[in-house]
C-alpha cells in the first residue's frame, strides 16, 4: 500500500483523491531529497512513476499525475477503466452503445465514437493503437499513472489531453501466485488468477487470467430479461530473457474476448429523463475480439540504453440490435419519410462491423537515469488496416442478424441500408527529450516531437447501395460517389513541451510550462458531407481535420507537518482549434465526426490528503473545467459550452485499516464522486445534472487471504451515462454490490 511518512497509509483512498498533479500525493514522504528519489520503486514509503519517461518519484515529477500502486488498486477494487478514472479529478469516462465506444474526457480534450482517442494509453511500454481496445477489464495490474495535460512530446498524436501508463505485474524470481473469486447481484460471478516464477537461470515468466459472467443490471421488460449481460474471458502471458551483458527481452501475448449486448437506448428530450425502461425488442450481440503479441528488447550499457518495442493488434467488433426509435415493431415510430416502416410496415434493426490490425514499432536511445544531464532520441511508426461498415436492416420481428463486409441476403432480416469503408493508414514520428538539473533547485526539460500521418480511405460500399447519398450529392450539385472511391489525406504537426521545474525545499515544488497536444484527422464515411448539408447539419464533412491544444500550466506540490498533510494544485489554459463533436445521421444511419474550429479552456485542481494516524485517512479532490466555442459555422453556438465536458468533479474519500490481531486487519472504505454539469452538443439544447455516487468497500485480510464486500453506486443514483444528438440517452448502470474472497501465495 502506499506510504507516506515513515510508513503512514496512503493507498486506498487514493480513490477519491486522484486529484490533480501529484494525484494522490498520498504516495510520497520526504520526496525531495536527491537521496529518496533515487530509492527503488519498491523502498516501501515512496511511489515511482514512469510517466514522463524517466524514474522520478510521484511528488517530486512536475506533472498532474495520479498514481496507483498494487495495493491502492486491490483496495479501490479497481478491475476496469472507469474504476480509476472516477477517482482521478478533471477526468470522466463516457460508456454508451457498445464495449469498444467508451469516451474518455481529460480537461475538457473530448472524445467521441470511432474518433482517436482524447489519451495515449501505454500498456507495459506499448502503446494502445486502437480507441475501441480501452474499455476492457483489469487484472493482475502491478500501477496505473494518469497524466493530464497534453503529452504529445512523449508519447504522440493521440496524447492531446494526456496519457495512461498501465504496468501489469512483472514476472518474479519466486514462484508466486494469486486468485480472486467473487460474485454480485448481477447475478455474476468472476475470477482472476495469476501465476508467476523462473523457468531458468536468466527466465522467468507470468501468466494471469480472467473470467467473467453476469445476467445484466439494467431490466428489458419487454423481453422479460436484463439488458447488458456480459461475458468476459481474457488471458496474458509474459516472458522476460536477462541475457546477460545489459541484454534483456521482454516477449508478451495477450487475448481478450467479450460477450455482451449494445444499442439498447431510449429516445427522449431531456438528458436527466431516466423514466422510460429499456423497452428494445431485439437484444442483438456485441461480440469483441482483441488480441496482442508484442516484443521490447533493451540493451544497457554505462553511456545509454536502447530499447526496442514492437507490437501487432487486432481488434473485431460486431454488433447488432434495435435502431431508431427502439421500440418493440408495433410501437415504432419513424425518423424520416422515406423509411420503410413509415407506412406501418415495418421496423428497422442495424448491424455494425469494425475490423482493426496494426503494426507498431519505437525505437529509443536514452542516456543512463541517475546523471543530472538526462536525454533521449527516438522514432515511432505505426501502419493500421481499418474497416467498418454499418447498416439498417427491416426487422421483421424474426431477429437481428450480423451483417460484415457485404451485404446481407437474409430473407428474415432483408438489408434497407449499407455503407463500408477501409483505410490503409501509415503513421511516422521523430522525437527528442532533454533535462537538465541546473542546481539542486531548478531543473528545466525539453520536448519535441514530430508526427506526420497519411491516411488512405477507400469506399467499400457497392455502387447499387450508394443511391441515396448520390440522390442528394446530385441535388448539391456534388460530385458521385462510387465503389472503389479512393481519399488520401495526411496530418501533421510538431509537439513542443517544456517545463521548468523549482524546488526550494524538501517539502516544496513548483513547475510551470508549455506543451502542445496533436489529433489526427480522418474520414467519415462517404458522402455524409453531402447527406449531413441537407440535413442542415453544419460543422460535419467527408473529412474531419486534426486538432491541436496549446496548454500553458502552473502548478505546486508540498507537504506538511514531517509529511501529515499533503496540498498540491495546478491551473491551466488551453486553446483547442478543430475539437471533435459527434453527429448521427438518421438519413443513412451513419456515425459521424465534426469540427469545432476554436474552444478556449481554462480550469485549476486542488488536493489535499491528511493521515492522522498510520491506519487512518482522508483525502479531498475538487477540478474545475469551463469551456467556452470561440468559432463555429453556426454562430448559434459561439460563446457555448464543449459538448461532453463537465464543469467540475468533486471527490471525498476516507480509509480504516485497523489492525485486529493476529495476522488479521480490516478495511473500512467510503469514497464520493460528485460530477458537476455536462453539456453534451454545441447548442447546449440539454444539459445534464450534476450526479453524486458513492462507493464503499469493507473487509479482512490475512497474510495470504482475503474477503472483502462492495458495493458500487451504493445509493442507486438514476441517471443517463449519454446523451447524444437526437435524443439518444445510455442508462448508467445502477447498484451492483457483491463479496469476494482472494488468496495468495
Amino acid at each position: 500500500m502506499l506510504k507516506i511518512c515513515g510508513g503512514r497509509l496512503a493507498g486506498a483512498s487514493l480513490a477519491a483523491l486522484a486529484f490533480v498533479m501529484s494525484g494522490p500525493a498520498a504516495a510520497q514522504d520526504d520526496a525531495a531529497s536527491d537521496e529518496q528519489a533515487q530509492k527503488p520503486a519498491d523502498s516501501g514509503n515512496q511511489i515511482i512513476v514512469y510517466g514522463l519517461r524517466r524514474e522520478d518519484t510521484l511528488q517530486d515529477t512536475p506533472a498532474a499525475i495520479t498514481a496507483f500502486d498494487a495495493e491502492a488498486i486491490e483496495n479501490a477494487g479497481i478491475d476496469k477503466p472507469a474504476d480509476f478514472i472516477n477517482l482521478t479529478s478533471n477526468v470522466n469516462l463516457v460508456e454508451t452503445q457498445n464495449v469498444g465506444n467508451a469516451f474518455i474526457v481529460i480537461r475538457g480534450i473530448t472524445q467521441a465514437r470511432n474518433s482517436e482517442p482524447s489519451v495515449a494509453v501505454v500498456i507495459d511500454g506499448v502503446q494502445q493503437v486502437n480507441a475501441a481496445a480501452f474499455n476492457q477489464d483489469l487484472f493482475d495490474i502491478a500501477q496505473i499513472e494518469v497524466l493530464k495535460g497534453p503529452q504529445g512530446a512523449l508519447y504522440g498524436r493521440n496524447a492531446i489531453g494526456g496519457a495512461i501508463i498501465i504496468t501489469t505485474k512483472q514476472p518474479s524470481d519466486q514462484l508466486e501466485g494469486s486468485i480472486t473469486a467473487g460474485i454480485d447481484n448481477g447475478f455474476g460471478y468472476y475470477t482472476r488468477a495469476g501465476i508467476s516464477g523462473p523457468l531458468s537461470d536468466g527466465i522467468k515468466f507470468r501468466i494471469a487470467g480472467l473470467y467473467k459472467d453476469t445476467d445484466g443490471y439494467i431490466p428489458n421488460p419487454y423481453l422479460g430479461r436484463e439488458a447488458d449481460p456480459y461475458k468476459d474471458y481474457a488471458l496474458r502471458g509474459s516472458l522476460l530473457f536477462d541475457a546477460g551483458g545489459g541484454f534483456s527481452a521482454d516477449l508478451r501475448a495477450s487475448l481478450d474476448r467479450t460477450r455482451t449486448t449494445g444499442f439498447w437506448y431510449n429516445i427522449v428530450g431531456d438528458v436527466n429523463d431516466t423514466s422510460l425502461p429499456v423497452r428494445v425488442n431485439n437484444e442483438g450481440i456485441d461480440n469483441r475480439d482483441m488480441n496482442n503479441v508484442s516484443a521490447k528488447l533493451t540493451y544497457e550499457s554505462d553511456d545509454f540504453t536502447i530499447t526496442s518495442v514492437t507490437s501487432y493488434d487486432t481488434v473485431k467488433e460486431i454488433i447488432t440490435g434495435d435502431a431508431f426509435d427502439f421500440l418493440p415493431t408495433n410501437e415504432a415510430f419513424c425518423a424520416l419519410p422515406s423509411d420503410p416502416c413509415f407506412s406501418g410496415s415495418t421496423d428497422l434493426n442495424q448491424s455494425q462491423y469494425l475490423n482493426v490490425k496494426a503494426f507498431s514499432q519505437e525505437l529509443r536511445v536514452e542516456s543512463p537515469a541517475d546523471e543530472d544531464l538526462f536525454w533521449m532520441v527516438g522514432g515511432y511508426l505505426i501502419s493500421t488496416d481499418r474497416f467498418i461498415s454499418t447498416g439498417n436492416m427491416l426487422d421483421l420481428d424474426k431477429g437481428v442478424f450480423p451483417v460484415y463486409r457485404t451485404p446481407s441476403t437474409n430473407a428474415d432480416n432483408p438489408q434497407y441500408s449499407f455503407l463500408s469503408d477501409s483505410q490503409d493508414n501509415f503513421a511516422w514520428a521523430a522525437f527528442a527529450n532533454l533535462g537538465y538539473k541546473i542546481s539542486d533547485m531548478v531543473r528545466v526539460d525539453a520536448s519535441v516531437r514530430y508526427d506526420h500521418d497519411r491516411r488512405r480511405n477507400t469506399t467499400e460500399t457497392p455502387n447499387a447501395w450508394l443511391g441515396y447519398i448520390n440522390y442528394i450529392a446530385f441535388l448539391f450539385g456534388a460530385p458521385q460517389s462510387a465503389q472503389g472511391d479512393v481519399r488520401t489525406r495526411n496530418f501533421s504537426d510538431w509537439q513542443p513541451k517544456f517545463t521548468v521545474t523549482v524546488t526550494p525545499n524538501s517539502d516544496l515544488t513548483f513547475y510551470g510550462g508549455y506543451s502542445r497536444g496533436f489529433r489526427s484527422g480522418g474520414f467519415n464515411q462517404t458522402g455524409v458531407g453531402v447527406v449531413a448539408a441537407a440535413n442542415g447539419v453544419v460543422g460535419v464533412n467527408d473529412v474531419f481535420e486534426a486538432e491541436t491544444a496549446d496548454t500553458w500550466e502552473l502548478g505546486f506540490k508540498s507537504q506538511l507537518a514531517d509529511g501529515l498533510f499533503t496540498v498540491n494544485g495546478s491551473i491551466y489554459t488551453t486553446e483547442s482549434k478543430n475539437s471533435y463533436f459527434f453527429v448521427y445521421l438518421y438519413a443513412n444511419s451513419t456515425q459521424n465526426l465534426g469540427n469545432v474550429p476554436k474552444v478556449r479552456l481554462k480550469g485549476l485542481e486542488l488536493e489535499a490528503l491528511v493521515t492522522p494516524t498510520d491506519d487512518l485517512q482522508f483525502n479531498v479532490a475538487w477540478g474545475l473545467t469551463g469551456s467556452e466555442i470561440k468559432e463555429f459555422p453556426d454562430p448559434a453556438a459561439i460563446g457555448n459550452e464543449a459538448p461532453v465536458v463537465s464543469r467540475s468533479t468533486l471527490n471525498f474519500g476516507a480509509q480504516f485499516t485497523p489492525y485486529i490481531g493476529g495476522e488479521v486487519s480490516a478495511l473500512l472504505r467510503a469514497d464520493y464522486r460528485r460530477i458537476g454539469r455536462t453539456w453534451w452538443d454545441v447548442y447546449n439544447s440539454t444539459v445534464r445534472r450534476p450526479v453524486e455516487l458513492v462507493d464503499v468497500r469493507a473487509g479482512v485480510k490475512g497474510d495470504h487471504w482475503s474477503l472483502t464486500g462492495f458495493a458500487s453506486n451504493l445509493f442507486n443514483e438514476k441517471y443517463n451515462a449519454e446523451f447524444s444528438p437526437g435524443g439518444f440517452v445510455f442508462k448508467a448502470r445502477p447498484r451492483i454490490f457483491g463479496v469476494e474472497a482472494g488468496y495468495n501465495f
